[in-house]
């Protein structure tokens, strides 16, 4: 664990938070559920305050769609990957053999269990700090001015300027228990020859993880 609160630059005072933000449902009746729900807040409150300031002319509707790029599973996993959260998960045995420890799902849920940790043992400038720096590569990414669109939007866009059909979605698969599903969503357009399939914890996250993927190999043709 100290090597973790090393890369997370912070050290807790109740080590106890930090083990049940890392404890997977799967590993006994005390585990990170109850912090997900409060860490999900508490990323949601401290990225629209980021996202609120940096575009002062945008609208709720872009607001709100830039957001969710941000906060998306996706993302939080990737955040995990960096910090390595994996190691240090607390997983049941099938958890355990199916390689749940490098699943979106999981690390994500974990991410945002972290947070809510974070936010009980330090207090919200402990979590704005660390926000602000895990998510300063993407934040820095986006225009003062014109929040971009999303993949979807882009994609859609893209095929209507070059008068082509607009692109095709459609479920090839939903696995996983109630609470934590997994979409998978397929992405078919004239350019390519086979269609490109996304993931996520919604059907929407699935469309949009496909759209991009879409963006990409059109651009890798151009």
């Amino acid at each position: 664990m100290e090597s973790l609160a090393a890369r997370l630059g912070y050290s807790f005072k109740n080590p106890g938070l930090l083990k049940q933000a890392l404890t997977h449902c799967s590993a006994g009746k005390v585990n990170n559920e109850r912090l997900e729900f409060l860490g999900d807040a508490v990323l949601g409150l401290i990225i629209s305050d980021l996202l609120y300031h940096k575009f002062p002319a945008a609208s709720e509707g872009e607001l709100s769609r830039v957001r969710a790029g941000l906060v998306q599973q996706s993302t939080l996993a990737d955040i995990a990957r960096t910090l390595r959260l994996g190691e240090h998960l607390i997983l049941g045995s099938g958890e355990l053999k199916t390689g749940g420890a490098n699943r979106d799902s999981i690390l994500a849920d974990a991410m945002e269990a972290l947070l809510s940790a974070l936010y009980l043992d330090g207090g919200m400038q402990v979590c704005e700090e660390r926000i602000g720096l895990w998510f300063s590569p993407l934040l820095n990414l986006l225009h003062q001015q014109e929040p971009p669109k999303d993949p979807k939007t882009t994609l859609q866009e893209y095929l209507q300027a070059r008068k082509l059909a607009l692109p095709a979605y459609a479920i090839v698969k939903i696995q996983g228990k109630d609470h934590e599903q997994e979409f998978s969503v397929q992405c078919s357009v004239v350019m390519l020859q086979e269609p490109v399939v996304g993931s996520g914890s919604s059907r929407k996250e699935a469309e949009q993880q496909a759209a991009t993927e879409v963006l990409r190999k059109i651009r890798l043709q151009s």
